[in-house]
């Protein structure tokens, strides 16, 4: 019985000294990045409009009278009302406030409105219809593409196999190559670069009325998307 129970330490004294053996065995392997990135063209965007009334002579165009060509704007442009949504809405007077009574023709009243858009050409048609001089501004606010996460996976995988390509190169110049892949580890991505929003003011639209131009144009950048991971390939 002994023998038996000496014989079963030894056996397990020997495994456990070849599974430490086996772990502290180094493993050849190359770590590099790999990152990708690719540009598009956005079809979703948000837009900020503020309308402001003003007085044209000595009548007060009411907010009421540039919300309604705002409406039709965006119904002649064939976009379902749900697109626009009030922001914000406030007052100001000329006197910053400082008269006790506000005058009906002094106090202005100014709104903000927010137009989610697919169609990027519908712009300028739908700022065009505005009364210029109640046009106080418009922003881009944020944009996308309806097909972000497709942009995504896409950026990943390519970002992988520039990873890939790289460890490649690298080992093959000098006489070696990868065997498999050990670690993978996502770095950064759908980052958007390039962002750049466009504030017009009202000054910007009355002058493009001056000229004949209507609404003035809107220029932004494409979206690019950018991914980064972290690989780790065994060599052979």
């Amino acid at each position: 019985m002994k023998k038996v129970m000496l014989l079963a330490a030894g056996l397990f004294f020997a495994l456990s000294t070849f599974a430490q053996q086996a772990d502290n065995k180094q493993v050849k392997k190359i770590e590099v990045t790999g990152s990708a990135e690719i540009e598009i063209t956005p079809d979703e965007l948000n837009l900020d409009i503020a309308l402001r009334e003003y007085l044209k002579g000595k009548t007060k165009v009411d907010i009421t009278t540039l919300e309604k060509q705002l409406v039709k704007a965006i119904a002649d442009a064939g976009l379902p009302k749900e697109t626009l949504t009030i922001e914000n809405v406030n007052g100001f007077n000329n006197e910053f406030f400082l008269r006790k009574k506000k005058d009906p023709v002094e106090f202005m009243t100014r709104k903000q409105y927010r137009l989610k858009l697919t169609r990027l050409d519908k712009i300028n048609d739908i700022l065009g219809a505005i009364d210029a001089e109640g046009v106080e501004s418009t922003r881009i606010a944020s944009y996308t593409s309806s097909k972000m996460d497709q942009y995504r996976k896409e950026v990943k995988i390519k970002a992988i196999k520039a990873a890939k390509e790289k460890a490649e190169y690298m080992l093959a110049a000098i006489g070696n190559s990868i065997d498999g892949i050990l670690e993978v580890q996502e770095i950064s991505t759908d980052n958007y670069t390039d962002y750049r929003p466009q504030i017009m003011s009202n000054a910007m639209f009355k002058s493009a009325d001056a000229v004949g131009g209507g609404a003035p144009e809107i220029d932004f950048k494409s979206i690019k998307v950018r991914a980064e991971v972290r690989t780790v390939f065994t060599i052979k």
